[in-house]
C-alpha cells in the first residue's frame, strides 16, 4: 500500500498540507474501526470529528451536495435546511446506517443532559456505500460499539488510507477501493478532503488526465457485474478553516463533482454521490445570546473562491486516486475477489 504522490503522481499544482490529509485542517480528527474476519466480514466504520469541544453546543457551518441521490444517508435534510453540523460524521456500509445513527445519538446524549429535556433532539450525520460484493452485508456486523471505537480512535496527523474502516469492503472502478484523503493550501486557507470510494466502471478510470481504463482493467472473470455497470457510491467529506458560511460551503461542496469527474466518474443511475462540507471557523452556538449574531465570512468577488474551488477539485481527485493506490487484493463473501490496482502497470502510462 502507498500513496500516489509518494509514487511521483501529483494531481494539480496547489501545495498540500503537512500530511496531505483532511486532518491538515486544524482540529479535524479521523478514526477507523475495521471489521475483517472469517470469509465474509469485510466492513467497518470511519469517523470524522470536525473539531474540539461539543459540536452540539457550538455547531459547525455546513452544507450538503447531492449529485446522484441513490443512497441511504441520514441527517442530510436538516443540514440542508439549517446549515449546521452538530455531530461527528460517520461513514459505514448501507445497512449499518441505523447502528451508526444510534451510536451518534448515544455519543451526544452522554455529554449533553439537556438533549430531549430542556432543548431539542440531535441530528446525527451518517453516510454510506454498499460493500455487499465483498462483505456479507446481511449479517449486520457493524454495531454501535464499533462506531464508538472509531470515535475514540479519532486522531490528528496522518490518516490511514485504503481498505480500512468504512473502506474495508469497497470497490472503485473495478479495483479495491476504500478510504482516500488529500489536502490543498489555497489563498491562505486549507481545504481537506476524505473520500469513501465505491464507484465507477473499469473502462472509465482516469488518472492525471490519462485514460488508464483503456489499457488496465481487472480480469473479466473477477469482475463483479455491478461494477461493470458502475453502480456503487462515493462520499466526499470536505473540511476547511476558511470562514465560509453555509451557502458558501454549498458552493465548495458542489465542486467536489469536478474532482470526481476528473477521475472518470459519470455518476451512474445506481451510484449515490454525496458531498458534505464544513468549516471550522465561526462556530454557531446552539443557544444564541440574542436575536442576532455577528460573524465574518469570505468575500466572493475576487480570486479567493476560485482558488478554493481549485483546491476542492484537486484534493477530491487525489483522494480518489489514493484510495486506489492504497488498495490490496481482497477476498470476501461468497468467494468474491477484488484485485488491487496494479500500480506497476499504471505508473508507466502516467509517465509516458
Amino acid at each position: 500500500m502507498g500513496r500516489a504522490r509518494e509514487a511521483g503522481v501529483a494531481l494539480g499544482g496547489l501545495p498540500t498540507g503537512t500530511h496531505n490529509a483532511i486532518t491538515d485542517v486544524p482540529g479535524v480528527l479521523v478514526g477507523h474501526e475495521t471489521l475483517h474476519s472469517g470469509d465474509a466480514v469485510r466492513t467497518g466504520v470511519t469517523a470524522v470529528v470536525p473539531g474540539p469541544g461539543s459540536a452540539f453546543r457550538d455547531k459547525f457551518p455546513a452544507a450538503v451536495a447531492v449529485f446522484n441521490g441513490f443512497g441511504k444517508a441520514a441527517g442530510l435534510s436538516q443540514i440542508a435546511e439549517l446549515g449546521v453540523l452538530e455531530t461527528p460524521i460517520v461513514l459505514t456500509n448501507t445497512l449499518a446506517v441505523g447502528a451508526a445513527h444510534e451510536a451518534l445519538v448515544r455519543h451526544a446524549l452522554a455529554g449533553h443532559d439537556e438533549i430531549g429535556v430542556s432543548t431539542g433532539t440531535v441530528n446525527p450525520l451518517v453516510l454510506e456505500c454498499n460493500d455487499g460484493w465483498l462483505n456479507d452485508i446481511r449479517a449486520l456486523s457493524v454495531r454501535p460499539e464499533h462506531v464508538a471505537r472509531a470515535l475514540a480512535a479519532a486522531a490528528p496527523g496522518p490518516v490511514t488510507a485504503g481498505p480500512v474502516g468504512a473502506g474495508t469492503g469497497m470497490v472503485c472502478f473495478g479495483w479495491k477501493g476504500g478510504i482516500g484523503t488529500a489536502s490543498r493550501l489555497a489563498a491562505g486557507f486549507t481545504i481537506g478532503a476524505l473520500v469513501l470510494t465505491n464507484h465507477g466502471r473499469p473502462a472509465e478510470l482516469t488518472i492525471a488526465g490519462v485514460s488508464v481504463g483503456d489499457t488496465v482493467r481487472p480480469e473479466p472473470a473477477r469482475r463483479a457485474p455491478e461494477w461493470t455497470r458502475g453502480a456503487g457510491s462515493c462520499v466526499v467529506v470536505l473540511a476547511t478553516d476558511a470562514p465560509a458560511d453555509a451557502r458558501q460551503l454549498g458552493r465548495l461542496a458542489r465542486r467536489a463533482a469536478v474532482g470526481l469527474a476528473r477521475g472518470g466518474s459519470v455518476m451512474q443511475h445506481g451510484s449515490g454521490e454525496y458531498a458534505v462540507a464544513f468549516a471550522t471557523a465561526n462556530r454557531v452556538p446552539h443557544a444564541p445570546a440574542g436575536p442576532t449574531r455577528t460573524t465574518t465570512v469570505l468575500a466572493e468577488d475576487g480570486p479567493v473562491f476560485d482558488a478554493l474551488f481549485t483546491a476542492v477539485a484537486e484534493a477530491t481527485a487525489e483522494a480518489v486516486v489514493d484510495s486506489l493506490f492504497a488498495g490490496v487484493p481482497t477476498a470476501g463473501a461468497r468467494g468474491h475477489l477484488i484485485e488491487a490496482l496494479p500500480v506497476d502497470r499504471v505508473l508507466p502510462l502516467l509517465r509516458h
